[in-house]
């Protein structure tokens, strides 16, 4: 593995990046080598919902299901509060009886997340996935446990710079998510704002998937 894209909807199949693509539970792709799954808070559909928990821990069994998500909370949606954070819970409960860690979806609700994983007492690692937030929010984060991802925000929001050097080199990931750019586009901008090369930061994020992805 030269590159770990951590979260990213788009399967590019190169041969130098270990992709964890992003996959839902009735859309499922078999073609995907490397995958997260879960029931995104905008896709909540309480029709299926057994269902899609059903083939959410059939692959949780699996070597190439390495995560579950991405799930979480969304303040900004009409799915009512309740349902999400019920939704959220039966996949943390499925990441702790599987021992896979959680790719988070979090839209204002920074509070609610890190209440549940101190109430549920989650022990698997926990990663918010595009972390675009400030400074204040990134340390009470990282104090609570948690893993940070970038992606989008850092080559496209200048003011990430000072937030994304300060988080420790034990605690983030890179991703691309939905965006054109590539992994590699990622990677430089991280290893300016880092003041590694290249080289020293693929090490360094290996090192956080080792942690992480045991």
């Amino acid at each position: 593995m030269e590159y770990f894209n951590f979260h990213t909807h788009q399967f590019t199949n190169q041969s130098d990046v270990l992709e964890l693509v992003n996959q839902y539970p009735k859309d499922f792709d078999a073609s995907i080598k490397f995958y997260s799954i879960g029931i995104h808070p905008w896709y909540i559909d309480q029709n299926r919902l057994d269902e899609d928990l059903k083939i959410i821990e059939e692959k949780l069994k699996t070597e190439n299901c390495l995560a579950i998500g991405e799930c979480g909370l969304d303040k900004r949606i009409e799915v009512p509060l309740d349902l999400q954070v019920s939704v959220f819970e039966k996949q943390l409960e499925l990441a702790e009886k599987f021992k896979k860690p959680v790719v988070i979806h979090c839209v204002a609700a920074f509070q609610e997340i890190t209440a549940i994983k101190k109430r549920m007492k989650i022990s698997v690692p926990m990663i918010i996935h595009g972390f675009a937030k400030n400074k204040q929010l990134a340390e009470q984060l990282i104090k609570d446990g948690f893993y940070l991802s970038f992606g989008k925000y850092l080559l496209k929001n200048p003011d990430l710079e000072t937030v994304f050097k300060d988080v420790p080199n034990h605690q983030f990931f890179l991703e691309t998510d939905t965006m054109e750019e590539t992994i590699q586009q990622v990677y430089e901008i991280a290893s300016k704002y880092k003041e590694l090369n290249i080289k020293e930061l693929k090490d360094v994020i290996s090192s956080n998937y080792k942690s992480v992805f045991k």
